[in-house]
């Protein structure tokens, strides 16, 4: 059923994990929902890196949010840009000048790259953080070798061959082993000109081990399985120059054509729109009910806020947590709808870590129970079937990576065209 016009108003601000499970927990409430985004589509990011790879095709990690909500006669769904918030006249400021009443407010935009200063780096090292990011990637992966294969100069035959990831956490550590794969096996034999097998993949981190949200055991582990894959890994390093030539770390100059970077994050200007307290990453400094300060009908979850928690840490931004968000922030609000204004303080439940390297290795650490190798991969590929929308895309990515850890062979190897400009100021 349809709500009235005058029901109370939820204007929820992004489509992704967090925005989505309030949508979900409203469903029955008196309430209507409009979910405004600047994409028509939910996009699973931890799948993303492999779509980046050439392992998934982009249909298979990301559907359009009308889809998934077509059956919720109270959810309207909008494509737009938000470029502020009118806290006065409790109104979403829209960039082709629209506006959304609303009477709550929740904001969920998420995140984007963060270059620490040095956002020049960005059109020479792109980050993973959309499909249009992952399509870039994987684009500048497959030409790197068909220009090495023409290229008959060996100096920039070698840097055509040599991918450098920036950043050890799961994102890097994914993505480099993949390449790793993709470089010494998918691609072994295709070419006339070339070895793949002799490209290098090198994961520079600054700090001392490679995901470090895991325990020292794990990282290790982790660190012996990329170097078994081939992966150079480079760690107490920062990075202090990425450009057209290369990348340079410590005292060392690497020419490389393919750089990508997983380093760091920051949030969205969520912040600046809601003129509220942030973070160094600018995430919003949130309430413990996720509310934002001196505003008890504006929320703010995953990505876009910082949330403590009662051991002085702050919740990650990951998607478990975001969806845990969603949930309170919908018992909130269908908790005040019937008159019950307690604040109740957000509890996050960790649900563990899992990280992949490669397509026979993981880690995984619930707490309880910490685990590494094949066990560990298949958990870990069974724990992201589950989580995907729809009984097909399981179908098609659990085949899809059955194949690949049988074969080795990657269908997803579509050069699609790219921003000619953005290319041109790469050169």
């Amino acid at each position: 059923m349809q709500p009235a016009q005058d029901a109370h108003h939820v204007v929820i601000v992004g489509a992704g994990f967090g925005g989505l499970e309030v949508a979900r927990g409203l469903a029955g409430a008196p309430v209507r929902i409009t979910i405004v985004d600047r994409r028509n589509h939910h996009l699973f990011q931890p799948l993303l890196y492999q779509v980046a790879t050439t392992t998934l095709a982009t249909s298979e990690i990301a559907w359009p949010t009308r889809h998934l909500l077509r059956n919720r006669r109270d959810v309207t769904t909008l494509l737009g840009k938000v470029v502020g918030v009118d806290r006065a006249a409790k109104r979403v400021l829209l960039e082709d000048g629209g506006a959304l009443a609303y009477d709550t407010l929740v904001v969920a935009t998420g995140a984007r790259h963060a270059y620490f200063g040095h956002d020049e780096w960005e059109p020479y090292a792109p980050g993973l953080k959309t499909l249009e990011d992952a399509t870039t990637i994987r684009r500048r992966i497959l030409l790197a070798f068909e220009k090495a294969e023409r290229e008959s100069d060996p100096e920039r035959r070698r840097a055509l061959l040599t991918f450098v990831i920036i950043g050890g956490g799961p994102t890097g550590v994914e993505l480099a082993g993949t390449i790793a794969e993709l470089a010494h096996d998918t691609l072994r034999g295709e070419f006339r000109n070339i070895d793949t097998r002799e490209a290098r993949v090198v994961l520079v981190e600054a700090g001392d081990r490679v995901l470090s949200s895991f325990v020292p055991e794990q990282s290790d582990y982790a660190l012996r399985a990329l170097r078994r894959l081939g992966v150079e890994v480079e760690l107490g390093t920062p990075v202090s120059e990425c450009n057209a030539d290369g990348v340079v770390f410590g005292d060392r100059h690497l020419p490389a054509k393919t750089i990508i970077w997983a380093a760091g994050v920051a949030a969205s200007p969520a912040a600046e729109w809601l003129e509220t307290a942030a973070d160094r990453a600018g995430r919003v400094m949130v309430e413990p009910d996720l509310t934002v300060a001196g505003e008890p009908e504006i929320f703010a979850i995953g990505d876009t806020a910082h949330v403590a928690t009662p051991d002085g840490k702050f919740v990650p931004g990951v998607a478990p947590a975001a969806k845990q968000q969603g949930r309170h922030v919908a018992a909130t609000i269908k908790a005040r709808l019937k008159g019950d204004a307690t604040a109740r303080p957000f509890r996050y439940r960790n649900d563990g870590n899992l990280a992949t390297i490669g397509k026979r290795a993981a880690v995984i650490d619930f707490g309880w129970i910490k685990l590494t190798g094949r066990l560990a991969w298949w958990l870990w590929g069974l724990a992201h079937i589950y989580f995907l929308i729809g009984l097909r895309n399981r179908l098609t990515v659990a085949l899809s990576w059955l194949w690949i850890y049988t074969t080795g062979q990657r269908s997803a190897r579509l050069i699609t065209q790219g921003d000619e400009r953005t290319e041109a100021r790469r050169r």
